[in-house]
């Protein structure tokens, strides 16, 4: 899917005012070794302004927040997963990762949860500053097994340019049965404006691994564009998890190596390659270095 003749920050445009972004949209996934495997398709998906949940819950009789409906977005599924302030929790993880200055806007782009269901393999946070600068972002992954680790990553020097965003972070958690940990994750953003991109290219000490885009076209959202959306993607949140499923059943057919499922590292990371340790009660309790291959 094109965003047309975007691909700066500046021909973007600046982050959408509205509380709730409809995002229409498609993925893909590019496998190069050991054997190449490649797939696509379209999706739905939603930017919304946590500090205007309730703004957004008016946007439509067919959208809720917290509740059942054709499209929904529910707090619990996101940040802490408990249903508490996301801006209470996503101030708490900057300031850990030396983040001083709280964000003045948050927007998180996600999946929605259609009719109920909901499965969001990754939603990323974007948080700016008064001035309208994007000073950190947040990468929470989630895998079928039920665990979710949010990787906290301010902007530092050099990773913003006129194409976007550019970050890494070593791999901590588990994703997918036929993928190592042992690898590193590049990020290559365009911060929403007209559209959004998310290419996200997974390297080992041999290089590409995998590629993966999240391209999309952003409009506020209204009750035709969700019945449009819905008809010509339904059920998306079935489809991202059917198609989680077909794919490992393909990559099994073609004999990939298969990894088990290891302990899950700390809910968060906040600096690169690090992450802390589990207490029973889930408490932090020190760093443990994660070894992976070079940024380089």
């Amino acid at each position: 899917m094109s965003l047309g003749t975007a691909t700066t920050i500046a021909g973007n445009g600046p982050p959408p005012d509205a509380a709730l972004s409809l995002c229409d949209g498609a993925v893909m996934h590019a496998r190069f070794r050991p054997k190449p495997h490649r797939f696509n398709y379209r999706i739905v998906s939603l930017l919304i302004d946590i500090d205007r949940l309730d703004e957004a819950g008016r946007a439509s009789p067919l959208f809720s927040v917290d509740g059942f409906n054709l499209y929904a977005f529910r707090r619990a599924d996101h940040g802490p997963a408990d249903g508490s302030d996301l801006r209470a929790w996503i101030e708490r993880e900057l300031a850990r990762a030396g983040l001083a200055d709280p964000p003045a806007r948050i927007l998180l782009h996600c999946g929605p949860r259609v009719l109920g269901f909901g499965f969001d393999p990754i939603s990323v946070w974007f948080c700016y500053d008064a001035g309208g600068t994007l000073t950190a972002l947040v990468y929470q992954v989630r895998n079928t097994f039920g665990d979710r680790h949010s990787y906290v990553a301010p902007v530092a020097p050099g990773e913003a340019g006129p194409d976007g965003i550019r970050q890494e972070r070593a791999k901590l958690f588990h994703v997918s049965p036929f993928m190592d940990l042992a690898m590193r994750y590049r990020f290559r953003i365009l911060p929403p404006g007209r559209g959004l991109r998310i290419r996200i290219l997974e390297v080992d000490r041999d290089g590409p691994m995998l590629a993966a885009s999240h391209v999309a076209r952003l409009q506020p959202l209204t009750s035709a564009g969700i019945a449009r959306s819905f008809l010509r993607v339904p059920w998306v949140s079935l489809k991202v998890v059917g198609a989680i499923h077909y794919e490992a059943l393909r990559l099994w057919l073609k004999g990939m190596p298969f990894f088990g499922r290891p302990e899950p590292p700390h809910p968060v990371s906040h600096r690169d390659g690090v992450a802390l340790r589990k207490t029973q009660g889930n408490e932090e309790t020190g760093a443990a270095p994660i070894s992976g291959p070079a940024g380089s």
